[in-house]
């Protein structure tokens, strides 16, 4: 049976970050991939930037290959004002739609508190309840956001080989051309190859996405 895949970012760029690689690899198994974004990406910016970070979501998605996406356009860097209740129950109402096996999400402890809220929701939304079709929940990693944690540190134990699919990601990222940086800045397209490579390297292959797993169930 293929996999039903969701994967649930904060903002736009997020999930090509965090796992664009392993959306290249579901899709090229046959798996199903539905993306769902919480924040515009853009409030914090002028009008002209949000749409620009919209378009660049939906050419991120083309590259991808990704064809469900969404984006429930809250307020950028502002979550923790919005009622959570409000979000958990949008992400309900997604994950009721897609009926996901495996789901893809923010670590806890990332800097950036609209990824910290946006996992918070997720692990309520997807709470282990009877019947519930998520058996696997994977936390990804964020470049300027992840290491820059000074709290819990994330601990990879779960790795997808992405040789196959690096250059694929790496022309999804370029899409957000406004969110990448010039080296040696944390976001910027040399700092996601170079992560990809030391993923890997931990692992013994030439390029890794890493992830902690948040649960995994075995039947």
């Amino acid at each position: 049976m293929k996999n039903k895949i969701l994967v649930i970012a904060a903002h736009p760029d997020d999930e090509t970050i965090g796992c664009g690689g392993a959306i290249i690899k579901h899709i090229r198994n046959g798996d199903s991939v539905s993306v769902l974004t919480i924040s515009d990406g853009e409030t914090s910016r002028d009008v002209n930037d949000k749409k620009q970070r919209n378009s660049n979501f939906i050419k991120a998605m083309e590259s991808l290959g990704v064809k469900n996406f969404d984006n429930l356009d809250y307020p950028d860097q502002r979550l923790d004002v919005v009622s959570l209740l409000d979000i958990i129950q949008n992400i309900e109402k997604k994950i009721s739609e897609i009926q996901p096996n495996i789901l893809y999400t923010h670590h806890y402890s990332d800097l950036n508190i609209d990824h910290q809220i946006t996992h918070k929701a997720v692990m309520t939304a997807a709470r282990p309840l009877p019947n519930s079709s998520i058996k696997e929940i994977l936390c990804f990693e964020i470049v300027s956001s992840t290491e820059w944690s000074v709290d819990d540190v994330f601990m990879p134990n779960y790795f997808i080989d992405i040789e196959s699919e690096l250059d694929e990601k790496i022309k999804a990222c370029n899409c957000y051309v406004d969110e990448m940086n010039i080296p040696p800045h944390a976001r910027s397209i040399e700092s996601i190859i170079n992560l990809a490579k030391y993923r890997g390297a931990q692992v013994g292959i030439h390029a890794a996405e890493a992830f902690q797993a948040q649960r995994i169930i075995f039947k």
